[in-house]
């Protein structure tokens, strides 16, 4: 029988020290994203609420949407801002997806607990402005807001869940309570029973949600476990589930597809 324990739990959610040239990355992601902001329309800095981060930017396709997409950014609900994945909506709005790219107060000046409140009004908000299905994506700590709010007790209104089509956690976090023990914490101040609270996979999804649950291969161990914990619970509550782990991505360039209008993760974020 094969004993599993995780001694160094900091480092087993570490993700850019354990991929080659991790730091590169982000920077990155700001260049391409200002470079598609400068060729594209962007409806931006749209608010959903009064604090200095609670907007969010549109893109809209080509003719009529077919949908929205909301894509919520990750960075263990303290670091990222919308403006550095702009250029991830590229696959979808070729799909004729609108997309929705909302900032949320980072922690410490929020609790996770308001944060997922926050994009709970940054999703009602950006429905108003685009009729049809919507699709929520997120990735990391994003793909824990997105889970949350088809939770049976996330903060969308009956009207607006009704219009939720499908749900995509790319490498999300599902069960907050192992995060307890990073050094992290001090910055994201939860205690043992927001943990509890705010893990999706402690909870009940609404009834027939369709959630697909997608992380890449060579990621760390702990993502790869919560990626199948919450497709492992959910399927037993009533949920659509789709488990899929994509060959040789790691946490940062599982994001690559969503920049291809034939990749498989953009089919999922654009009604197929």
């Amino acid at each position: 029988m094969a004993l599993f324990s995780i001694t160094d739990w900091d480092d087993a959610y570490a993700n850019g020290p354990n991929i080659p040239a991790g730091d590169t990355f982000p920077p990155r992601w700001q260049a391409d994203a200002a470079a598609f902001r400068a060729a594209h329309t962007v409806e931006a800095d749209i608010p959903y609420g009064d604090r200095p981060r609670q907007k969010f930017d549109l893109l809209r396709p080509a003719g009529a949407p077919r949908g929205l997409l909301v894509f919520v950014h990750g960075g263990f609900w303290m670091r990222c801002d919308r403006t550095w994945f702009t250029h991830f909506a590229a696959g979808p709005l070729a799909r004729g997806m609108a997309v929705a790219l909302p900032s949320y107060t980072l922690a410490p000046e929020a609790r996770i607990s308001e944060i997922t409140r926050e994009v709970g009004a940054a999703v009602t908000m950006a429905a108003s402005h685009v009729a049809g299905p919507i699709i929520l994506a997120g990735h990391s700590a994003g793909g824990h807001l997105v889970t949350r709010q088809v939770c049976t007790d996330g903060p969308l209104g009956e009207d607006i869940a009704a219009r939720i089509a499908q749900v995509v956690s790319i490498s999300g976090l599902h069960d907050l309570r192992p995060l307890l023990r990073l050094k992290m914490n001090e910055t994201f101040q939860m205690d043992a029973a927001e943990a509890a609270d705010e893990s999706a996979a402690l909870k009940h999804p609404r009834e027939d949600v369709h959630v697909v649950c997608y992380v890449g291969g060579t990621e760390r161990q702990e993502f790869l476990r919560q990626n199948a914990l919450l497709a492992n619970i959910w399927t037993g509550l009533g949920a659509k589930i789709e488990e899929i782990t994509e060959p040789d991505r790691h946490h940062f360039d599982v994001l690559d597809g969503l920049r291809h209008a034939e990749h498989p993760l953009t089919t999922f974020v654009s009604l197929g």
